[in-house]
């Protein structure tokens, strides 16, 4: 008898059957050695979503490191000024008014007398304080009222609405001027709470429009058909998905608020002294403006950085999360 050909391990057999058995089992052995299985889809592999895109965006934005590191810098001299700055920002001698920068005195005197300098430091934790305060304070304002308006509709988004519009037609300047004249304290919280007074009715808006929006998804019609509570629905379903826009409008106007800050305190009506304030040392600074001009340079600087740091975050936030513009 002719002798059989030697077949090799694992050679697919002439039969249909055998062949398309050895070649299931064939494709199944390369799945299992592929790392997360085809494409990286396998169970192994993690899910993505828009906040893990949106993070891998942001950490190759050059303009998120730079605007981040610089925010961090200003959080940590709100936080320990003293590290920086070993003067006394209260502490003046009247005898080096107006004087420019000496040994130990890099940014000069004020009017007063003090290191510009060290009240330049210590102005940042009380601009800082008031812009994240005030944007905390709009953003869960505005969230609360313009997210439940947008979810229930009806009549009580008309009431809103309206609400809205009135608060819309407040100039923010002159209502500043308005409101805040009759304030005595000293304290930064009559100038957050006027700002979070007339500042919800944004964000308001923004966290209506995108509740009104997300709750014709899919998804949520499929969790109201099973039975789900509307607290249920609005905090598991809708909130997530919704707190996108209002994340970026916040984060930008958290150098607005900032300049407002400064503004109101420029005019008077806000924060007053001893408060250190950026606001304050520019106020202060205008009329010795071609005398000493370093008075208004580095405070004025100081809060034009700022300001630029936080309205940057703020573009990158919305470009990483923003899926139209992928």
């Amino acid at each position: 008898m002719p002798e059989q050909p030697h077949e090799p391990d694992g050679s697919i057999a002439a039969t249909g059957m055998g062949s398309a058995m050895d070649l299931a089992t064939s494709e199944g052995e390369t799945l299992e050695k592929t790392p997360g299985g085809p494409l990286g889809t396998g169970p192994s592999a993690k899910p993505r979503s828009l906040w893990s895109d949106a993070w891998r965006d942001l950490r190759r934005n050059p303009v998120f490191i730079i605007s981040g590191l610089v925010i961090l810098f200003l959080v940590v001299i709100s936080l320990w000024p003293s590290l920086i700055a070993s003067g006394n920002p209260l502490k003046c001698d009247l005898a080096k008014a107006q004087e420019g920068s000496q040994p130990g005195h890099p940014f000069g005197f004020d009017g007063q007398g003090c290191d510009v300098y060290t009240r330049t430091v210590y102005g940042a934790r009380t601009s800082v304080t008031v812009g994240v305060c005030a944007t905390l304070g709009v953003s869960i304002l505005g969230s609360v009222l313009g997210g439940l308006a947008g979810f229930f509709g009806g009549f009580w988004d008309s009431i809103l609405s309206r609400i809205t519009d009135v608060f819309f037609a407040i100039p923010v300047v002159l209502g500043g001027l308005v409101l805040l004249s009759v304030v005595t304290s000293n304290t930064v919280w009559p100038v957050i709470g006027f700002m979070v007074l007339l500042g919800w009715p944004q964000i308001s808006r923004i966290a209506r429009g995108s509740v009104i929006t997300v709750k014709q998804n899919d998804y949520v019609q499929a969790a109201r058909a099973l039975g789900a509570s509307n607290s249920r629905m609005l905090l598991r379903h809708i909130t997530p998905n919704a707190v996108a826009p209002v994340i970026v409008v916040a984060t930008i106007a958290l150098g607005t608020y900032i300049s407002l800050e400064a503004t109101l305190s420029y005019l008077g009506v806000g924060l007053k002294p001893p408060t250190v304030s950026w606001g304050i040392d520019i106020s202060s600074a205008s009329a010795y403006i071609r005398q000493a001009p370093h008075m208004l340079l580095w405070p004025a600087g100081a809060l034009a950085v700022t300001v630029l740091a936080f309205i940057m975050l703020g573009d990158a936030v919305r470009d990483a999360l923003d899926p139209k513009l992928r």
